[in-house]
C-alpha cells in the first residue's frame, strides 16, 4: 500500500479514535453568553445552589437562568470565591472581604482588609478562601490570613518562603511552601508535616483525606499518599498524560472519584482505584484543554473554569452524549444493535464498534453515502442506503440491489421469505433463495418515492409521500404489478409527515395531528389522545418510530414522547421525556431512536447520538424562587425592590417585572413555569420555559403573584408567591378623598346657594312677568274694554248721528210742512181776516234756519266733539254754510236730503259740494264724504 495512503488511514483512525467514548452531557457558557471575563479562577456555590465565580471583571453569579456580574471593588481580578453560610467571601488584588445579599436580591461588598489595610502587603493577591470553624483563611502567595469571624479579630500567617498553595481536608488545614514541603495549620501557627523531597520539588494542586493517609496530588509527578512520614506513588491508568498535561486544579467527588483539571489536555475523570473514567478534551465537547477550576455542585455536575469560557458537565444524568465536533461521523439518522455489535448508519456511511466498550467506531468500507435504515430480519442485517440494499456482516457490506436508493424494509405478510423495500422510485421486492437474499423485481405501476410504506394482512400497501399525501394500493400474489390504486385527499400531505404501524393498525402523523386507519372504511380518523401532543403549536416533526418494546416515539418542540398499551386496559399510556428539540440537535423530519438495550435508547443527531435510560429519569425535587422584581414608570429605567417584604409601589410605578428561576443545570431538561397573578387574572398561565413575566399598567389594588413550576415533567413541591399593592394615585388617595368630600360639600353648598338665588330671581322674575303679563292683560283688557266703550260710544254716536240725522230730517220736514201750510195760508190771505196773518207770522218764526241751525249744530257738537272745529283747523277758509254742509255731509246725507235744509235745490246742493271741494284742495281721487269721515 502507498505511504500515503497509509498515512491517510492512520491519521484518520486517530482522529476519530477521539470519539469513541459516550460521555456525559457538556452544557457550555461562553464570555459571550455570561458577559463577562474568560477566565474563572474559583467557583462556589450557596443554599440556593446559585453558581459563584471568581472572574477576571469580578464575582460572576448563575442561578440557573440570569448571569449577574458584580465588579471587582477596586477593578483588579477576583482570583477566590467561597460561600459560607450566608456570606460570600471574595479575595482580589490587594484586598478581600465578603459579599451580602440586599433584600431587593442583589449583592453588596463589604471589605474586611480594610480594617488591616496597613498590614496588607504590596502587590498581594489572594488565590484562595478556606473555612476551619469560626475561621475564615485568606491565602496569598506570601502568606496566610486567619479570621476570626466571633472576634472579627486577624491572625496571620507569614511563613520566610511564601506560600504556594492551601487546602483544607475535613479536619485539618494545609498549605505548601516553596522548597520546605508540607505543613499544617495547628495553633495558629505552620507545623511540618513533610519534607520529603518530592514534596518540596513538585507543586501541590490539592490534598485529600483517605482512611488512614493523605492522598496528595502534584501538577507534575502524580498522586502520592502520605502516610505519618511515609510517600508513596498512587498509581493511575493515566499517569503518563498527567505528567505531560500538567495538572492546574482538581475536585473530589461525591462518588469518591477524582476531576482532574489540566493546562493542555482538559479534565480527566479518574475512580477511586485511579482507573480513568472519562477523558473529556477540547475535541471531545469542552471549550478550552486549560481548566483553571473545578467545582462539584449540589446535584454532583462538576463545573470547570476555563480559560475560555465556563463548562458544566452533568456526571449524575441517564444522558449520555456521543459527539462528533470534526464531521468525520456526520448526522445520525439511524442505528441498531447486533450480533454485539452496535451499528450506526450517517449521512456519512455506515460505522460500527464493539457494543458498550470503548473501542473506536470503525467505517464499513463501501457504505460512503447516506445511510436510510438498518433492519434486523431472519438472521441479517439489511441496511437501506443511498446506492441501494447491503447485507451487512460484521464489518463488512455486501450490495444486493443498487437500482435506486433504499428507504426502509417490511416483510411481506404469509411469506418469510419475502421483504418490500420501499425505493426512490416506488417500492420494490427481494427475495431470500438457497439461503441468500437477491432482488426479484419492481412492483409495476406505482413509481413514487416510499420513504415510508406499511402493508396489512389482506395485501395492501398504504404509502406516505411528503409532496403528495397518502397512496393505496394492492399489489397481484407475486408483488409483480400494482392495482387498485387511490390517492387520499384527507389526511392531506405534510412537511415531515409520516406513515407507521403501531398494535396491528396503521397510523400517519402529519402537523394538523396524527391519524389511524379505519380497518373496516380504510379511512383516516384522528386519534384524539396521540394528537393533543401536537397542540400549542409543539409541532416540529410527524415522525413516528415503533421500538422492540412495543413503544411508539414521537417527537415535538419541547418534548420526547412515547406511548405504550396499557396492562389493564386497550387505552395508551402516555409518557413524556422534557428533552426540547432545540437541545438535542435532531435533524428534523429524520429523527430516530433505537432501543439499544431493555432500557436505553439511542437517539441520533446532527453531531453525533445521545443515550437515555428511561429508568433512570427521576431527578432531585427543585425549588423555585423568584430571583428579582423590578418596577418602572413607564418608559424610565427599571429598579429592584424587596423580595422578602410586601411591595407598595407608587401609582405611577405600575408596571412590574418578575425574574424567577429552578437553581438546576440539566443539558437537556429545561424547567417550566406558570403564574397566577390574582387580582388581575383567573386562570394559571399556560406552562412556558419563559423564565420572567411582565405586568404593564397595573390597577391600584392589591395582587399576589404565584408561581411554580416542573422540572422533568414533575411539578415542584414549592409555590413562590409575592403580594404586592400598587398604591392609588394621590389623588384617589384617603385624604385626597376627604378633601373632594368637604370640597364637593363647600361646592355643593355654594352651587345649591347659586341654585337657590337663581332660582329666586327666576321667582321674582316670573312674578314680575307674570305681574307684567297681568299688567298687560288688564291693558289689554282695558283696551278691549276700551274699544267696546269705543264701539259703543261710536255706536252711541252713530246712534245719535241717526237720530240727529233723523231730528234734522224731521225738522226739515216740519219746515217743508209749515212752508207748505205757509204756501196755503198766503192764498188764502187775501180774503181772510188778521188772524191768518198771525198764523204765517207763527209759521215764519218756527221755520227760521238760524235757529234751526243752532239746534243742529248743538246736537251735532255733542254727538260728535269738536268735528267742526278740526274741520275749521285743518280749512280755515271755510265758512259756516261750508261747516253746516260738512255737517250734513259727516252724518251721511245725500244731497237730495240736504237741500230742504238749505231751502234749496238739489242743483245748488250738488254745487255747493263742488266749491267745498275747491276750498279743501282735494284730489280728484279722493271722495268728499270719505274724507270728511275721517277727518
Amino acid at each position: 500500500m502507498h505511504l500515503k495512503t497509509k498515512l491517510s488511514i492512520l491519521c484518520f483512525l486517530i482522529a476519530f479514535a477521539l470519539f469513541s467514548q459516550e460521555l456525559p452531557p457538556i452544557v457550555k457558557y461562553p464570555s459571550t453568553l455570561y458577559g463577562a471575563g474568560n477566565q474563572s479562577w474559583m467557583i462556589s456555590q450557596d443554599e440556593q445552589n446559585r453558581i459563584y465565580f471568581a472572574n477576571n471583571e469580578g464575582l460572576l453569579e448563575y442561578n440557573g437562568t440570569n448571569w449577574e456580574l458584580y465588579p471587582t471593588p477596586n477593578e483588579t481580578i477576583m482570583r477566590s470565591v467561597k460561600v459560607i453560610d450566608n456570606k460570600i467571601y471574595t479575595g482580589c488584588y490587594m484586598n478581600f472581604g465578603y459579599w451580602i445579599r440586599q433584600s431587593n436580591g442583589k449583592l453588596i461588598y463589604i471589605s474586611l482588609s480594610d480594617t488591616i489595610k496597613n498590614k496588607i502587603l504590596d502587590d498581594e493577591q489572594f488565590w484562595n478562601i478556606l473555612k476551619y470553624d469560626q475561621w475564615i483563611l485568606f491565602q496569598s502567595l506570601n502568606r496566610i490570613y486567619i479570621y476570626d469571624t466571633k472576634t472579627k479579630s486577624f491572625k496571620i500567617i507569614s511563613p520566610q518562603n511564601g506560600v504556594v498553595k492551601s487546602f483544607s481536608t475535613k479536619n485539618s488545614i494545609y498549605y505548601q511552601t516553596i522548597n520546605e514541603g508540607l505543613f499544617e495549620i495547628e495553633g495558629g501557627k505552620g507545623k511540618l508535616i513533610s519534607n520529603n523531597p518530592i514534596l518540596k520539588k513538585y507543586t501541590i494542586v490539592n490534598v485529600f483525606t483517605l482512611d488512614d493517609c493523605l492522598l496528595i496530588q502534584t501538577q507534575l509527578g502524580g498522586f502520592y499518599k502520605l502516610t505519618r512520614t511515609a510517600l508513596t506513588p498512587f498509581s493511575t491508568e493515566v499517569d503518563a498524560q498527567l505528567k505531560s498535561g500538567f495538572v492546574y486544579s482538581s475536585q473530589k467527588l461525591h462518588d469518591g472519584s477524582y476531576a482532574l483539571g489540566t493546562v493542555s489536555k482538559g479534565i480527566f475523570i479518574l475512580s477511586d482505584t485511579g482507573k480513568l473514567k472519562y477523558h473529556i478534551p477540547q475535541n471531545k465537547g469542552l471549550s478550552n484543554n486549560t481548566v483553571l477550576s473545578l467545582f462539584e455542585d449540589k446535584d454532583q455536575n462538576v463545573w470547570v473554569g476555563l480559560d475560555n469560557g465556563i463548562n458544566c458537565i452533568n456526571l449524575q444524568t441517564p444522558v449520555h452524549s456521543f459527539t462528533d465536533d470534526t464531521g468525520v461521523l456526520g448526522t445520525v439518522y439511524t442505528s441498531i444493535t447486533y450480533d454485539g455489535m452496535l451499528y450506526v448508519g450517517t449521512n456519512q456511511g455506515l460505522f460500527c464498534k464493539k457494543y458498550q466498550s470503548a473501542d473506536d467506531f470503525q467505517f464499513i468500507s463501501g457504505t460512503k453515502g447516506q445511510v436510510w435504515s438498518l433492519f434486523e430480519y431472519d438472521n441479517a442485517l439489511f441496511c437501506g442506503h443511498d446506492s441501494g440494499t447491503f447485507i451487512i456482516e460484521k464489518a463488512s457490506a455486501r450490495n444486493i440491489f443498487s437500482g435506486s436508493g433504499t428507504w426502509k424494509f417490511e416483510q411481506a405478510p404469509n411469506n418469510k421469505n419475502v421483504l418490500l423495500q420501499g425505493n426512490y422510485y416506488g417500492i420494490s421486492v427481494i427475495e431470500k433463495i438457497n439461503n441468500q437474499w437477491i432482488f426479484k423485481n419492481k412492483i409495476e405501476d406505482f413509481n413514487y418515492s416510499s420513504r415510508y410504506f406499511e402493508i396489512t394482512q389482506n395485501l395492501e400497501v398504504y404509502v406516505s409521500h411528503e409532496y403528495k399525501g397518502i397512496f393505496r394500493f394492492k399489489p397481484d400474489n407475486s408483488f409483480s404489478k400494482a392495482k387498485d390504486f387511490y390517492a387520499y385527499s384527507s389526511p392531506k400531505k405534510g412537511k415531515n409527515a409520516s406513515l407507521t404501524k403501531f398494535n396491528n393498525a396503521i397510523y400517519y402523523a402529519y402537523k394538523d395531528g396524527i391519524f389511524k386507519l379505519n380497518s373496516v372504511t380504510r379511512k383516516f380518523e384522528k386519534d384524539k389522545l396521540l394528537s393533543s401532543i401536537f397542540e400549542k403549536d409543539e409541532y416540529t416533526s410527524g415522525k413516528l418510530i415503533v421500538d422492540q418494546s412495543n413503544k411508539i416515539w414521537l417527537f415535538s418542540k419541547n418534548y420526547i414522547h412515547y406511548f405504550s398499551a396499557s396492562k389493564l386496559s386497550n387505552q395508551l399510556k402516555q409518557n413524556i421525556i422534557p428533552i426540547p428539540s432545540s437541545l438535542t440537535n435532531s435533524m428534523s423530519g429524520f429523527e430516530n431512536i433505537t432501543q439499544v438495550s431493555k432500557s436505553t435508547y439511542l437517539i441520533g443527531t446532527t453531531d453525533g447520538y445521545y443515550t437515555l435510560n428511561i429508568d433512570d429519569l427521576s431527578f432531585k425535587n427543585y425549588t423555585v424562587f423568584i430571583s428579582d422584581i423590578l418596577i418602572n414608570k413607564q418608559n424610565q429605567i427599571l429598579k429592584n425592590v424587596a423580595l422578602n417584604d410586601e411591595g407598595s409601589f407608587k401609582a405611577n410605578e405600575n408596571n412590574i417585572t418578575l425574574n424567577y428561576t429552578v437553581p438546576e443545570y440539566n443539558k437537556y431538561i429545561n424547567s417550566e413555569y406558570q403564574y397566577l397573578l390574582e387580582g388581575f387574572q383567573n386562570e394559571w398561565s399556560e406552562w412556558s420555559t419563559k423564565s420572567s413575566v411582565n405586568f404593564k399598567n397595573l390597577s391600584p389594588g392589591k395582587y399576589t403573584f404565584k408561581l411554580r413550576a416542573k422540572f422533568a415533567n414533575t411539578l415542584l413541591q414549592n409555590t413562590a408567591t409575592y403580594t404586592f399593592i400598587v398604591l392609588k394615585p394621590w389623588y384617589l388617595t384617603n385624604l385626597a378623598c376627604f378633601i373632594y368630600l368637604l370640597l364637593f360639600v363647600v361646592i355643593g353648598y355654594f352651587i345649591n346657594k347659586a341654585y337657590r338665588n337663581f332660582y329666586q330671581k327666576q321667582k321674582e322674575k316670573l312674578i314680575e312677568e307674570n305681574n307684567l303679563l297681568l299688567e298687560i292683560k288688564e291693558l289689554e283688557n282695558e283696551q278691549q274694554l276700551m274699544k267696546l266703550r269705543n264701539e259703543q260710544l261710536s255706536q252711541d254716536v252713530d246712534n245719535k248721528n241717526r237720530e240727529l240725522a233723523v231730528s234734522t230730517m224731521s225738522l226739515n220736514s216740519k219746515n217743508e210742512l209749515l212752508a207748505f201750510i205757509k204756501e196755503d195760508l198766503k192764498k188764502t190771505t187775501q180774503n181772510d181776516d188778521k188772524n191768518i196773518k198771525s198764523v204765517i207770522r207763527t209759521i215764519n218764526d218756527n221755520i227760521t234756519e238760524e235757529d234751526s241751525w243752532k239746534v243742529f249744530k248743538e246736537a251735532f257738537d255733542n254727538a260728535d266733539k269738536d268735528f267742526l272745529k278740526r274741520i275749521k283747523l285743518i280749512h280755515p277758509l271755510l265758512t259756516p254754510n261750508d261747516l253746516r254742509l260738512c255737517a250734513y255731509l259727516r252724518l251721511n246725507l245725500s244731497s237730495k236730503e240736504i237741500a230742504p235744509l238749505f231751502n234749496i235745490s238739489v242743483r245748488s246742493v250738488e254745487i255747493k259740494r263742488y266749491r267745498l271741494r275747491k276750498k279743501m284742495d282735494l284730489q280728484h281721487e279722493v271722495g268728499l264724504v270719505e274724507y270728511i269721515m275721517a277727518v
